[in-house]
Order: structure tokens, then sequence, then C-alpha cells
């Protein structure tokens, strides 16, 4: 059993991912008893705050949740205690040795959080070698992204890799860390229920979308040089994928559960990106009854990156031959939304179709955002004499995990991965092999973009993509679940 850290070093400390999940994740877990008691967080980044200015920053931050919790002021107090602050330039490895007279009294365990521009890495990676800050007993945390396409996620691994091995570095897709994703594997590993139909036999194809009703908020020079299918599909997209299709670990361990996610993103077959594949851009609109302008006028300057995909995958293995899986993501769509779809295979035969009985296949929804459920169709007998015949209706089983669980405080994914990175387990986060199959995949789509001459379809914000995202599924016979 890994020892828990004794030191956690925030970098990015005064930015936006710190004040609302990183630092209000710490303080759920510090309330609740979460954290080892001896635990020391050091906050850095290149303004001089000084530890009151930082435990000023965190107050400010946390106050909406005190309140809404009703928690004794001692209890903020408690966690303001634990912050300090060091001021340091990750662009210059040498400033670092601040930070390295400060922590190391405590880093004989130390979690580090990196959370700065993936061209710092390398730079900060050498400042921390520099400060003493890199041995043994030390574990590093990547936020995304982690490269702009295969050989430059390489070159991020590679000076990661040099200091830290692949048992000290944990890689963040915080999507892993909500509730419904690893209810998933609940789900299906679980339950005797679904595992022996969940295959090619029973279902018919799987849906994934990831809807966002916001524009660019402030990441124009990120999201322009990257796009939707950088942005979402190469790490979010692809880990819930990966979950769905998946063979049984044989124990829920680190090694076991990435080794069969690695398998799947390795099972992606090249898709034809003529064919499978429709990309998008968002033109003025309206999105929940306002008005907003198009991407090119957010940005200011002409554009042909995607603010919208959509992808007909396919899983080359003995479980999923022939079942296809669509992908959907995009920005200023009419809702915000996270979710999966199994839709089911329909009976083989209806012995009430003489009766004029119109039977639905199955489907099973687990969405993800913004409210947390889990909803299976089936057919049920609606009630009456049948006098004209029987009636059947779609009846469904809803799993509100709100309300099945009211008796249970619902966490911000952060707080997992904090408490696990701080305690050194890593199955949630991800492993060097399963970014590089994933980066291999979304390489070869972009390169059938650019031999296709494929660009951006507009679509008006306040809709579900390009015209041609309808077409990518209904030519199979499919509907996207709106």
């Amino acid at each position: 059993m890994t020892s828990p850290a004794q030191t956690l070093l925030l970098f990015g400390a005064t930015g936006d991912l710190s004040r609302r999940m990183l630092l209000p994740s710490l303080f759920g877990l510090d309330a609740d008893g979460l954290l080892p008691a001896d635990l020391v967080i050091y906050g850095t980044a290149r303004g001089e705050l000084g530890d009151d200015g930082f435990r000023e920053t965190a107050a400010k931050a946390l106050a909406g949740i005190v309140a809404e919790r009703k928690l004794d002021p001692s209890v903020q107090e408690r966690f303001l205690n634990r912050l300090h602050y060091v001021a340091a330039d990750a662009s210059v490895p040498e400033t670092l040795g601040a930070i390295g007279d400060a922590v190391r009294p405590n880093a004989g365990r130390l979690a580090i959080f990196l959370s700065t521009a993936p061209s710092l890495f390398e730079k900060t990676i050498a400042g921390l070698e520099m400060a003493g800050l890199a041995g043994e007993g030390t574990r590093l945390a990547l936020e995304k992204p982690l490269g702009q396409d295969l050989e430059s996620s390489r070159e991020i691994n590679d000076a990661v890799a040099r200091v830290f091995p692949e048992k000290r570095t944990f890689r963040i897709d915080h999507y892993l860390g909500k509730e419904t994703v690893q209810n998933l594997l609940a789900l299906r590993f679980g339950n005797i229920l679904f595992e022996p139909l969940w295959n090619a036999s029973a279902i018919d194809h799987v849906q994934i979308t990831v809807g966002e009703t916001v524009g660019l908020e402030g990441r124009t020079s990120y999201f322009d040089g990257m796009g939707s299918l950088r942005d979402m599909v190469q790490n979010h997209m692809l880990q819930l994928l990966a979950l769905v299709a998946m063979e049984a670990p044989a124990q829920f361990t680190a090694t076991a559960v990435r080794d069969e996610k690695v398998k799947v993103l390795r099972s992606l077959r090249k898709l034809d990106a003529a064919r499978e594949s429709v990309i998008g851009q968002y033109t003025a609109g309206a999105v929940a009854g306002q008005p907003v302008p198009g991407y090119i006028d957010e940005l200011g300057d002409p554009s042909a990156t995607e603010t919208f995909v959509a992808l007909k995958a396919h899983v080359d293995n003995w479980r999923w031959h022939g079942v296809p899986f669509y992908l959907r993501t995009g920005k200023r769509l009419p809702s915000r939304k996270s979710e999966i779809v199994i839709q089911f295979k329909p009976v083989p035969h209806s012995m009430f179709s003489g009766r004029g009985a119109i039977l639905h296949p199955n489907r099973l929804v687990i969405t993800i955002q913004p409210d947390e459920n889990i909803r299976f169709s089936i057919m049920a007998k609606q009630p009456g004499l049948d006098r004209g015949g029987i009636r059947l209706r779609e009846v469904p089983l809803d799993i509100g995990l709100p309300n099945a669980f009211a008796d249970v405080r619902r966490r911000i994914a952060y707080e997992r991965l904090l408490l696990d990175l701080i305690e050194g387990d890593p199955t949630l986060f991800v492993r060097r092999d399963e970014v590089e199959a994933q980066w291999d995949w979304i390489d070869a789509i972009r390169a059938g973009w650019a031999d296709n001459g494929m660009v951006p379809k507009n679509y008006p914000a306040g809709t579900w993509g390009p015209a041609a995202a309808i077409a990518l599924t209904e030519r199979d016979g499919v509907s996207w679940h709106d």
C-alpha cells in the first residue's frame, strides 16, 4: 500500500482551475476529514502573493461552499492553515529553487499537481529535478492537454519519463472522476443482468454525446489551436468509449482496468474520414433563447477550426463486430449534456404483432451531466381491458442517482482524483499507452480530413450541428438521441 503524501504542491495555484475546482475539492475533502492530518499544501504561480494573499484568494473561492453547507468557520480556518505560497516562474527552471527550499523539509512524500501549458512541462520538470523535488517519494499529476498529436505527446511523455517513471506519473482526465462514469463499471460488472447481453448479439449501436452550450469562454488561443476533435474526443470521449467496450478486468486494480481499456483503444478501426466523420463550425444563432455570435465573430479572425465533430467508429474485436459507435460533440449546441446511449436490438419475433402492438427495442441511457441518471426503457402492458387488442407502452425505469443516494454528498470529480493522487492510487488516471493509442487514432482522422480537403460545415448556434451529422446516422436507420 502506497503511503499518503505529506505535501501537495499545486502549480497554477491562482488560476481558474484552482479557484473553481482544486481548492474547493481539497476543502471538501478536508471538511469531511479525508485528508491526511499532517498534509501541507503549497501553491505556486508567478505572482507575489505570500501565504496570507493565497489564503485570502482561497477563502473567496470557498465562501459559497461554507455558506451552502453551513460549516463552522473553524472548518475553513483549519483548511486555510494548511495553505502556503511560494512565487516561482515555471518557464524559468532556476526559480523553482525557492519552491525546493520551502517544500523540501516536508517533501519526504510529495504529490505535485502540474496545471501549466504543455510547452512548460519540460522546463518545469527540469526545475523540479534541480530543486531536489523529483525523488522516489514524489508523484506527478499532469493536467491535459498532453500534446497536439502523437509526436508532441511522445515528446512530453519522454520528458516526463526521464525524471518520473510511469508508476509515479498520474495523467488526469477529470471525466474518469465523475460518479456516473464509474457507475458504468458498477452497472456492467456488478450485475448479472447486462453483461451477458453487452455484445454484438444484443446491442444494435452505441451513441456517446458531449454537448456544450458555451462558446470560446476565454479559451480562444487554446481552442482555436486544437478544435473539438482534439479537445474532447481524444481524451474524454475515447475514455468513455473504452469503458463501454472493455472486457471485464479480473480485479479492480489500476493495471487490470487500464490493460483492458488500452486493448479497446488499439482495436479502433481507422475510419473513412469522408464517409464516417462530419465537422462543423457554429455561426450566429440563439442558445436558451439568447442571441449569440458565430465562432468567427467571437474569434475575430478567419479560422477553419472545427467546433463540432460527429464520428462513426468501430471496435474491431469479437464482442463488438458490426456494432457502430456514434460519437458527437460540439460547442453552442441546444443543451449541455454528456450521455451514453446503449441501443439494444429488437426482439427476434413479436408475439403481439397480430394484435397491433408496436414494440420498441430496449434502450439504456446513462446521463453523466448535467444530472446523473441511469434510465432503462422497457415495454409494458398499458392498463385496460384490451377489447381492441393488447396495448403496449414504452416505460422508463429511472435510477436518479441523487435521489437513490440522497444521504450521500455529491462530490466534484476532482475530489476523488486529488485524493487518489495524495494516496497514490493510479486506477482512475490515464496510462501512457492509452494516451498514445488515442492520439494514433485521432491523427489518422485529421490526416483523412486533410487528404479529402474537408472543411467545417456551418451550423447555426443552438442546433445539433450540420445536417450532415444527421445523415451520418440516418443512412444506417439510426437517429441521434436528442
